[in-house]
């Protein structure tokens, strides 16, 4: 039988989406989608317009960028009409979602650099709102993601730009269906399966159309959960399981005067999914406030900053009670303060009298972290206090009987306080989604059962639990100098940031003093609380975990040395990067607290070592090492393993967690309290003798399609290019994972590393040809195939490093001469970002390297000739398209400050001789690929 086509996709498609109360309409083009536009502006808003009105609305709504247009359409116009009149034109009824105008048409072709046609359109009031691209079955989803990319490149912009307002993408293949908001940052790891209450995921296009995109709800989903978050410009979409949360938790308020938490896994994005919340509940109009309650001073920074982030000015901050009881008290209808700021505010004398009227009025208490510090007094104190309270917990890692910790209220665990669990989405849950990555735990020691390992040190882990063993000088020698072998390893070459957490602030120090003593180059930060009471307690997740209280630092009780020591570590730390930060001035550690953050996500400190701090709330996309010398156990465990296991990219295939004592049984209760017995498989990574065998498996696959490198030159059609591809994408994405074990051998996987770069150098030419070929419609299949370069990417290979193997070059003996030659030739290969500077460089050894007198002058006479080159090349590419130079300046400088392409109109100002429409097409993409080709080639260096 052969596979449904995609034409057969989109037909039923259509059918099925008649059948749910779409109208069917036959748009071919940018004229009659504007005509269907007008009809429709008109029915909704019950009214007729003239021509010269109707320009006015078009001329509004082709104003910003998507996120701009975002915000139009969400908003009313006030039309001046031709009378004089104003009329407001609505676009959107967002309060009323069900009663807006739905419709559905297919293969509306649009010109702009290209021809493009999309598949499948849904219009809302006729505006394209929701983009639906087919792939017949058989073929990766991620094909029809690159394609969307490719039409927001070509076309998308173009003429009226409407297509600028579309809200959601939907992608699907028959078999898989995925949706994401219209995002031109996001990757395709930013695509979500649409799911039931229970997580089951929805895949199928026939079982997806039915629920997801019926009328009211892809309405409600454009009204209510897509996120306008304005400090990064850009449209997010709920996942299902924070929709389904959301809705739970409004029906609660709503409906009933209970409590209720939601257990969604830490990384999931509970922050999004309360921001959400907050904003619903707070426009309910039986609810006087919402106030987010965190524990730490810290995440009521972080939280206020991240809930700003999506709507700005949404949240004021609270920075101290009598600010909490000034907005208690002011029409601010969402506050985000932390619960020992209100526990003051609802218990001190003077603070009482204004917060009184308070008591019956209907507030909403949203707790993040609720397995935290609502153990306590505090948490009874808020109860007792206001009468017509709600309250909705948010966590990760629920308090059970099992992992409960006593206070002198006793053992209170989650469903006690907060009563019923209203959603839940485990770790299991979210690394089925491909929403948080698999943990890769190695047990580095002297281990029984381990021989043979370069993880075997010789250290003791089994039967230890001394403090004179644990924290012995030669112990923490051997540690210190195994992470500093193994750290690029780990970190793909510090593409990616660590953080080592210890069982206190004694033994960070020793660590610290340890990493400054020796060699090698990278940069360790600390932080940690010099409070006396920061210390280990066996790290059961709460009294340790919490005891840091966040950058905050209980003055009554300093431990001096504790103190200095933190100022001597910040002193290095205002030496390395400029700074001016002291434990002398509680604002200033808040500032430096805050200033670590930044510099580890912008993966400016490799090792970040700490005993409490940051192992709870702190979320790094580019952290995914975690080296422990502490006692974990159950949701203090999680957490700390969780951060490192936040989705980037295809090179972070794991959250790497290197552990110096033996956590095994910890991390099994763990993994089992938090998902179930089974759910190690899922939860963690496979042995590196496992990824071996794939990886031979996947080598047998890639012979039988290239036998040799040369056969890969004999692949002449692109099907067979294609499977070409895949079979060696495949191979390194299992080499990505098998580089981070320690064990790690080309000796064991059946292939010389030789062999492997030059497959991989063949891989990178198909790469090089795609869309190298002129003409508008004809587009290659290898076009929309991901190559997923991150894969091959290293930082530390560029043009500095190629420089420091010439200058070796410039002294090596004859012999050497051409075995370096080559390995240099190799390297540039086997680099995406060098191969298109190959012949420059060669030119450079072949004509100036060997005449220069001193190896010193190495880099001057590179740089000299690559001016010369550069400016020979800019001024043969204007010679050839008979380009304006000054023009052509503009659009180089303008692309390499702003980090887009050019616009197709700034590349028509480059043209000396203007040509007309038709020749136009196809000059301009041909011009632009010169120019971007150009500035790789001499700029990014």
């Amino acid at each position: 039988m052969n596979t449904q086509s995609e034409a057969i996709l989109e037909e039923n498609l259509l059918k099925q989406l008649v059948s749910l109360g779409y109208e069917k309409v036959l748009i071919r083009d940018e004229i009659e989608l504007l005509a269907n536009f007008k009809k429709q502006l008109e029915k909704h808003n019950k009214t007729t317009l003239n021509d010269v009105e109707f320009a006015r609305i078009l001329n509004h709504l082709n104003k910003g960028n998507v996120f701009e247009k975002a915000k139009i359409l969400r908003d009313k116009f006030a039309l001046t009409r031709e009378d004089g009149t104003t009329k407001y034109i609505e676009f959107i009824d967002t309060e009323h979602w069900c009663q807006n105008l739905f419709q559905v048409t297919q293969q509306v072709t649009i010109e702009g650099s290209y021809k493009n046609r999309y598949d499948v359109t849904i219009l809302i009031n006729g505006l394209p709102l929701v983009q639906i691209e087919l792939k017949r079955r058989g073929l990766e989803l991620k094909e029809a993601f690159n394609q969307i990319n490719r039409y927001q490149r070509h076309s998308y912009g173009d003429n009226s730009a409407l297509f600028h307002y579309v809200q959601i993408f939907v992608i699907s293949n028959g078999v898989n269906t995925k949706y994401y908001a219209n995002n031109r940052k996001q990757s395709f790891k930013q695509t979500f399966f649409w799911a039931d209450k229970e997580n089951k995921n929805i895949t199928n296009l026939n079982e997806f159309t039915d629920v997801f995109l019926e009328p009211c709800h892809i309405s409600k989903m454009i009204c209510k959960y897509v996120v306008l978050a304005e400090v990064t410009k850009t449209l997010m979409i709920l996942r299902p399981y924070q929709y389904h949360a959301t809705e739970a938790i409004i029906d609660r308020v709503v409906n009933t005067n209970k409590n209720g938490y939601i257990w969604h896994t830490t990384g999931s994005g509970k922050t999004l999914t309360s921001f959400k919340t907050a904003q619903i509940l707070m426009k309910l109009p039986n609810v006087h406030k919402v106030v987010f309650v965190v524990d730490r001073k810290d995440l009521d920074y972080q939280t206020t900053k991240e809930f700003n982030s999506f709507s700005q000015g949404s949240v004021d901050g609270t920075d101290n009670t009598a600010s909490l009881v000034k907005q208690f008290n002011d029409d601010t209808r969402l506050i985000v303060t932390t619960i020992q700021k209100l526990n003051t505010a609802i218990n001190k004398q003077r603070y009482l009298e204004k917060m009184e009227n308070l008591r019956d009025k209907h507030i909403v208490f949203i707790f993040d972290e609720c397995h935290r510090s609502q153990f306590g007094e505090t948490h009874l104190n808020i109860t007792k206090f206001f009468n017509n309270y709600q309250m909705i917990g948010f966590t990760g890692t629920p308090i059970f009987a099992d992992n409960a910790t006593g206070n002198k209220f006793g053992k209170r665990t989650t469903k006690e306080l907060f009563d019923e669990c209203l959603h839940k989405y485990v770790i299991t849950d979210a690394i089925s989604d491909d929403n948080v990555l698999k943990f890769s735990v190695e047990y580095v020691g002297r281990y029984k059962e381990k021989a043979n390992s370069h993880n075997n040190l010789d250290i003791e882990v089994e039967d230890i639990d001394t403090k004179e063993l644990l924290e012995s000088p030669e112990r923490l020698e051997k540690i210190t100098d195994y992470i500093i072998a193994n750290h690029n390893r780990k970190t793909h070459s510090k593409e990616f940031t660590a953080m080592m957490c210890v069982s206190s602030v004694d033994v960070l120090t020793k660590y610290y003093d340890l990493f400054k003593s020796k060699q090698h180059g990278l940069k360790i930060a600390t932080i940690f609380s010099y409070s006396t009471n920061e210390d280990d307690k066996d790290a059961n997740g709460l009294d340790a975990l919490d005891e840091s209280d966040g950058a905050h630092v209980d003055e009554e009780h300093i431990n001096k040395h504790s103190r200095d020591k933190l100022e001597e570590y910040i002193s290095h730390y205002n030496t390395m990067f400029g700074t001016n930060f002291t434990t002398k001035d509680s604002q200033s550690f808040y500032n430096y607290y805050n200033d670590i953050s930044n510099r580890v996500k912008q993966q400016e400190i490799d090792i970040l070592l700490v005993v409490n701090m940051f192992l709870t709330g702190f979320d790094s996309k580019t952290l995914n090492t975690l080296y422990v010398d502490k006692n974990l156990k159950y949701h203090g465990l999680i957490q700390a393993f969780s951060r490192t296991n936040r989705i980037l990219n295809e090179q972070k295939s794991q959250g790497n967690i290197l552990c110096f004592r033996n956590l095994k049984k910890a991390t099994d209760d763990a993994i089992a309290l938090f998902s179930n017995k089974n759910a190690k498989d899922i939860i963690l990574m496979k042995s590196y003798e496992e990824y071996v065998e794939k990886f031979v498996e996947a080598l047998k696959k890639l012979k039988s399609i290239a036998p040799t490198i040369e056969s890969v030159n004999e692949l002449y059609d692109e099907e067979s290019k294609l499977e070409f591809v895949k079979a060696f994408r495949e191979l390194m994405r299992i080499k990505n994972i098998l580089g981070s074990f320690a064990d790690f051998s080309f000796e064991d996987l059946g292939i010389f590393e030789q062999e492997f770069e030059d497959y991989k150098s063949k891989y990178l030419d198909i790469h090089d040809t795609i869309g190298k070929g002129e003409g508008k419609e004809k587009v290659s299949i290898l076009e929309d195939v991901d190559f997923e370069l991150e894969l091959i990417h290293k930082d530390e290979i560029n043009v500095t490093y190629i420089l420091k193997l010439l200058a070796q070059l410039k002294d090596a003996s004859e012999q050497e001469h051409q075995t370096q030659r080559q390995n240099i030739v190799n390297i540039i290969n086997g680099n995406a970002q060098l191969r298109s500077k190959r012949e420059l460089i060669e030119r450079f050894i072949d004509g100036h390297l060997m005449s220069l007198e001193d190896v010193d002058t190495v880099d001057d006479a590179f740089e000299k000739f690559w001016d010369e080159e550069k400016i020979k090349a800019f001024d043969a590419l204007c010679e050839e398209e008979n380009l304006n130079k000054e023009e052509v300046k503009k659009v180089v400088d303008t692309y390499l400050y702003d980090e887009r392409p050019p616009l197709s109109d700034d590349i028509a100002n480059t043209l000396n001789v203007k040509p007309k429409l038709l020749e136009r097409r196809k000059v301009v993409p041909r011009v632009l690929e010169k120019i971007m080709t150009f500035v790789d080639k001499f700029y990014n260096l």
